[in-house]
């Protein structure tokens, strides 16, 4: 019998043996059960951290006009109304309090339960709290973040003790425009008031929150192409009207693409983008005119970087002729990337399929997000086989500790990256 399945019995008695199996985990001796692999995983980067599992690392708090800031510019400020009404009643009324924390762990919202709100403050669960894995140990809010999928923490499975006596379900919040991390919602309460169905509940309440960004997005896009429209109409020749994220609102004498990458930090004048080469930018409303055409090709040597060194910041950089741009990547489309780099005479979309999920069959996942890639990448990706462009030069930037590469990911070639690639000895 697992941790898992002891979990989802008596609390009480769950939360004795969970005791047992971390204080064996963290003593190296060996425990009747084993640990949940995603417990487990969260277990050793923080004892490779050094993370002491008695006190934890107290990174203080943010100074309240820090959180307002925060608060003001964050995107899950658009969710919160969506959170409340799908949480804050039943949590209150189940002994728990709703935690929204931004992409880097620390905590903007904090409601619920008045009693639970008071037993949070005891363990330093408070709004401007940072609550990454690397901070607290093992937890709802930053193991969410890392490994990017829903995850329950329950009792002893927190990695420091003084958090034995909690149960947390969190799930990351992702922008659907780009894939990237904006934050993670989080259920916490005591140990006892925990409930197996507490992890897809607040999962199901993280994909409605994804679903009202894309309204909001769709909603800008309307917006935008109101304000074009006029300006297209008048245009001889190819062009666009995108938003700051490269977005199409509308397009004339063109193709439609969904979405072209944009330079890191865009600014007027001529460009060179992989999905069009040659054009020109300028603003317009809240977003650019792009017109294509019109500038020379750039020469000089490509160079791709693929810097996965911070496992939650996967970006790829691109320099050349052309200038050099920046994109940050969602877990898949580094995952992806990386694969690519291993393998730079190409790879089919079953052998990626394979690659990534261990299943060859997998191929219409494989190909929608290849599609996705080449939105942004262009001309630098071939396919049959998926592939770089021979003239690029490729280079991948690691953790520091391979163990932390692509932590997200559960594919098995990146799995065994991991593994040839550990120090000897492991944790």
């Amino acid at each position: 019998m697992g941790s898992a399945r002891v979990a989802t019995g008596n609390a009480a008695l769950a939360a004795r043996v969970l005791s047992e199996v971390r204080s064996a985990r963290l003593s190296g001796g060996r425990a009747s059960l084993a640990p949940r692999p995603v417990i487990e995983q969260s277990w050793e980067r923080l004892l490779r951290r050094g993370v002491d599992p008695d006190r934890g690392v107290d990174a203080g708090l943010l100074p309240p006009d820090e959180v307002r800031r925060r608060r003001e510019t964050s995107p899950l400020r658009h969710v919160l109304p969506v959170l409340r009404e799908s949480l804050l009643t039943v949590a209150d009324a189940a002994q728990h309090i709703m935690v929204v924390a931004d992409d880097e762990g620390r905590v903007l919202w904090r409601e619920g339960s008045l009693p639970v709100l008071r037993k949070a403050d005891g363990l330093g669960f408070e709004v401007g709290a940072d609550w990454r894995e690397d901070i607290v140990g093992t937890n709802g809010v930053g193991t969410a973040a890392v490994t990017r999928r829903p995850v329950q923490v329950f009792a002893a499975e927190h990695f420091v003790h003084t958090h034995a006596t909690w149960t947390c379900a969190g799930a990351p919040i992702t922008d659907p425009r780009d894939g990237r991390l904006i934050g993670v919602v989080d259920v916490s309460g005591p140990l006892e008031t925990m409930h197996p169905a507490t992890l897809s509940w607040v999962s199901s309440v993280a994909k409605l929150a994804e679903a009202t960004l894309r309204e909001l997005h769709a909603r800008t896009l309307e917006g935008l192409r109101a304000v074009a429209a006029p300006v297209l109409a008048r245009i001889d020749g190819p062009a666009l009207a995108v938003d700051r994220n490269g977005w199409t609102a509308a397009v004339t004498g063109m193709p439609y693409t969904p979405r072209i990458g944009l330079p890191a930090s865009p600014s007027p004048g001529p460009r060179w983008l992989p999905a069009l080469g040659p054009c020109t930018l300028e603003p317009l409303a809240d977003g650019w005119l792009v017109r294509a055409g019109g500038t020379p090709e750039p020469g000089g040597a490509t160079r791709i970087e693929l810097d996965l060194a911070q496992p939650r910041r996967p970006r790829v950089r691109v320099s050349g002729g052309a200038g050099a741009w920046a994109h940050e990547l969602s877990p898949r489309h580094a995952e992806l990337l990386y694969l690519l780099a291993l393998r730079r005479t190409g790879r089919s979309a079953a052998g990626l399929a394979e690659d990534m999920f261990g299943d060859p069959a997998r191929t219409v996942t494989v190909r929608a997000e290849m599609s996705r890639v080449r939105r942004y990448l262009g001309g630098l990706l071939e396919h049959r086989p998926y592939r770089f462009c021979e003239a690029a030069e490729v280079e991948v930037l690691l953790p520091a500790d391979p163990r932390d590469l692509l932590p997200h990911s559960t594919g098995p070639v990146v799995t065994e990256q991991r593994r040839v690639s550990a120090p000897a000895g492991g944790v």
